[in-house]
């Protein structure tokens, strides 16, 4: 693609705001509520979030990896937090507590990640990434997060039962955001997403205004250990530096993904400043009470929904971004975006997921036994996310987080298989050659 011209850059750069605004916010209410923070808490957090999230993708842009990818809070850390947040009562521990413990563990895991990433952990860990455990980790995240953005377009955030109206107004909009995507023409589907944000908002607040949500208050930005004082419950500890390690692979799968997109390897050097940026930013979260980074996955069915790749746009939205969060009258303006419409634009910018995992298997030969190098990773992690919380109280706590989590466990399922299917493979190569050279 050709260099754009700047109205379509700064309009590109809103398509990006959006996109960032509309990952982010949910996140900093969802854990304030969690450790039962107050509002005036929770709304630093927010604006926190949105400076530190913009500060990290131009860095990201600029001396890490150097790609047009957001650099967010994980989803992976997302899901470990609020699950040990929800154990308080089974462990007889505070929420402060159970809070300093993750604090210093976020800290821990991002020097941990920032020396190992100095050291070329990411040139490593690529090797690991086959085809098979790509599709695997696009597939399932595009599983989870789908479901998340699909109960929010059907009203299931505010009750047990749909809600037909809003339901109805998401699944239009979701349509007419499709139709742009896919019948527009140059401008008109490189700025879907967008169109259809402003639209869907517009829409909502004149048939939904229940639904929108403000910001009224206002707080210092810096806070320190918002979720308590740090402490060293080792079990918490443990768990989430494993939690922080695993979370390397959302680096890894997410920069071998780009490389298809941009039609260029990622070099060893870029996974090695992507790490170390990564590590630092899960430290410094873990000191002002966020939760910890990693590029988003996500960021690539976005690059292939608006056809905008260049970083002038996303370094564009990042900017603004941080406009916003520093400035307490602009995060209330754009708090007051609906849900629902925030969750049908990410529905479908996410299923061009779905089209990243199957272009990683093109190809690929299976028969009635290769075909479990996928079918067993990817339906065991899909099976996981379906089971109740409840089902995993009787393990032990320290590895709790870890084996209910159907992501973590799909790709740690998809990494072994594949290690013996190579190791398989390499014996019956080494066997097949020392026959022939014995005839």
């Amino acid at each position: 693609m050709g260099k754009l011209p700047f109205s379509i850059a700064l309009l590109g750069g809103f398509q990006w705001l959006f996109f960032m605004f509309a990952n982010t916010v949910v996140i900093p209410i969802s854990i304030g509520g969690a450790f039962g923070l107050e509002q005036a808490e929770i709304v630093s957090a927010i604006q926190r979030s949105f400076i530190f999230t913009g500060i990290a993708c131009v860095l990201q842009g600029l001396i890490g990896h150097r790609y047009a990818l957001m650099e967010g809070q994980s989803g992976v850390w997302w899901g470990v937090i609020l699950s040990l947040a929800a154990t308080a009562s089974t462990l007889n521990m505070e929420l402060t507590t159970i809070g300093g413990s993750i604090a210093v563990g976020a800290i821990i895991s991002g020097l941990i990640i920032s020396i190992l990433g100095m050291f070329g952990l990411g040139n490593l860990l690529k090797k690991w990434f086959t085809p098979v455990v790509m599709f695997v980790f696009l597939l399932l995240l595009a599983n989870q997060l789908i479901y998340i953005f699909l109960k929010g377009m059907l009203g299931l955030n505010h009750s047990e039962y749909i809600d037909v109206r809003v339901a109805c107004f998401s699944l239009v909009l979701a349509a007419i955001t499709i139709f742009l995507n896919v019948k527009g023409k140059g401008v008109i589907s490189n700025l879907s997403l967008l169109i259809g944000m402003v639209v869907g908002w517009i829409g909502a607040v004149l048939m939904f205004p229940y639904e929108t949500v403000s910001i009224v208050k206002t707080t210092p930005l810096l806070t320190w250990f918002p979720w308590g004082e740090p402490s060293l419950e080792w079990g918490i500890v443990l768990t989430v530096v494993i939690t922080g390690l695993l979370n390397t692979t959302n680096t890894i799968a997410t920069l071998k993904g780009a490389e298809d997109l941009y039609e260029r390897e990622t070099e060893p050097k870029q996974y090695r400043a992507s790490l170390m940026l990564s590590g630092g930013y899960s430290s410094l979260s873990g000191i002002l009470g966020l939760v910890p980074y990693a590029p988003y996955a996500s960021s690539l069915g976005f690059l292939q929904s608006t056809g905008i790749k260049g970083r002038l746009p996303f370094f564009i939205g990042s900017v603004l971004f941080i406009i916003i969060g520093a400035i307490p009258a602009l995060s209330a303006f754009f708090s007051t975006i609906p849900h629902s419409v925030g969750n049908t634009i990410l529905f479908v910018a996410y299923l061009q997921l779905f089209r990243s995992a199957l272009r990683n298997i093109e190809g690929l030969q299976f028969t009635s036994k290769t075909i479990y190098r996928i079918a067993l990773p990817a339906l065991l992690g899909m099976s996981i996310m379906n089971l109740p919380n409840e089902a995993f109280t009787q393990i032990p706590v320290l590895i709790q987080p870890l084996v209910s989590n159907g992501l973590l466990m799909g790709i740690l399922a998809a990494l072994l298989i594949e290690a013996i299917y190579y190791y398989s493979e390499s014996r019956r190569k080494i066997v097949e050659k020392n026959q022939s050279l014995g005839q």
